[in-house]
């Protein structure tokens, strides 16, 4: 197993502070927003009422009853409490899902660019990644034909994201509808679709894969609080999904975690419960980020970009300074760029080809753009020493 390149990148960016170097990290997945308060206050009445004890292993019911109101309210999608496993973190849910239904030698399809862990987690359940290229071309979204190309006998499995990490990148309801069509042909082809990211979301309404009814029981929907909610720490994350596979979800992590915190998920049913206007003051934020993020590669010649339509990353294509160098040191690719602006710009930021596209470098614009607008003028001023 490999180890996640965002954690190895924040990691030798603290090392790096450590040693007293200015270094702006730009490489973690996380909101610098806050926790609100009215849901620290729902985890500080959860421990005075002694909400510290195990709980059922999918979760507490009133939690589990809160997501199906959220799964309706926000996506149109109608489950019942016993479809609902939260969890320690959307990372989990999806490795739930993998470790029930992925057995040796069975194809999983994963559309690249692709977050980080998925790769990883199908070679744990000794499954086999099949990888579907999307480029920046096509706004880094693969097509109904490159899914049914993919598909084989011992495919079993899809996996993707909307919004996208590490694109940003927003399927249309259209878009989706068109994969569906692909997907109704196969009955036992399971999707999880990774929906974290849904709330930070530049375009119309975020719109779910297993809106559709004739797909519903193949769609495994994966959310948490961890992104919208400014809750990473906290650790919760939950599945809607057919009651056989939330049922085998339950049972694989009563094995290896049992429930997530307890008081943690008190706090996540203030969180489900609120009303999502309540975060269009940080979405606007992150747009006006992403606008000042774009703006600026932009600005640098050589630098392609797409739009990206949700969460808070950018993933330019760098390839054009593939080949330059700087005093000597040749950059052979992704890898080598990011590591020439960790130590020439003192800037942090996770290569493409951990997320599949070893043409691109993720910027995450989760900063404040005091913040940002320092890291783009150290990452000109780098990319512009090249020859």
């Amino acid at each position: 197993m490999e180890e996640s390149a965002t954690i190895a990148m924040s990691r030798k960016s603290r090392e790096l502070k450590a040693e007293g170097k200015d270094v702006i990290s730009l490489s973690l997945g996380e909101p610098d927003f806050n926790t609100p308060q009215f849901i620290k206050d729902a985890a500080l009445e959860a421990m005075n009422n002694d909400f510290t004890k195990y709980t059922p292993v999918p979760g507490y019911d009133d939690l589990r009853e809160a997501i199906v109101n959220k799964f309706q309210r926000d996506n149109n999608l109608t489950y019942t409490k016993d479809q609902i496993v939260a969890s320690t973190g959307a990372k989990q849910s999806i490795a739930n899902v993998v470790l029930s239904l992925v057995n040796d030698g069975d194809e999983v399809i994963i559309p690249a660019p692709f977050w980080v862990s998925y790769i990883e987690i199908v070679k744990v359940s000794e499954g086999t990644p099949v990888i579907v290229n999307a480029g920046i071309e096509n706004d880094f979204k693969i097509t109904p034909a490159q899914l049914e190309a993919a598909i084989t006998p011992k495919t079993k499995l899809m996996i993707f994201s909307t919004p996208c990490n590490p694109t940003g990148s927003v399927y249309s309801k259209e878009e989706l509808r068109e994969l569906a069509d692909v997907i109704v042909k196969y009955p036992n082809l399971v999707v999880i679709s990774d929906e974290i990211y849904e709330h930070i979301n530049f375009t119309s309404k975020h719109t779910s894969l297993a809106q559709f009814d004739d797909v519903f029981e193949q769609i495994v929907t994966i959310n948490g609080v961890s992104k919208a909610w400014a809750m990473t720490g906290w650790r919760l994350g939950y599945i809607g999904a057919s009651k056989q596979i939330a049922s085998a979800c339950s049972k694989v992590q009563g094995q290896f975690t049992s429930a997530p915190c307890s008081i943690t998920q008190k706090a996540t049913i203030a969180a489900l419960d609120a009303d999502p206007a309540m975060l269009n003051d940080m979405i606007t934020a992150f747009k006006g980020r992403r606008e000042l993020v774009l703006n600026a590669l932009n600005s640098i010649e050589g630098v392609k970009t797409n739009v990206p339509e949700g969460a808070f990353y950018v993933f330019p294509d760098v390839s054009h300074f593939f080949g330059k160098s700087f005093s000597g040191t040749v950059l052979q690719g992704a890898n080598d760029l990011t590591m020439y602006l960790l130590n020439e710009a003192n800037v942090a930021l996770v290569t493409g080809e951990a997320f599949g596209d070893k043409d691109c470098i993720r910027i995450s614009y989760a900063a404040s753009e005091e913040t940002l607008t320092e890291a783009m003028r150290r990452i000109k001023i780098a990319l512009e020493k090249l020859s």
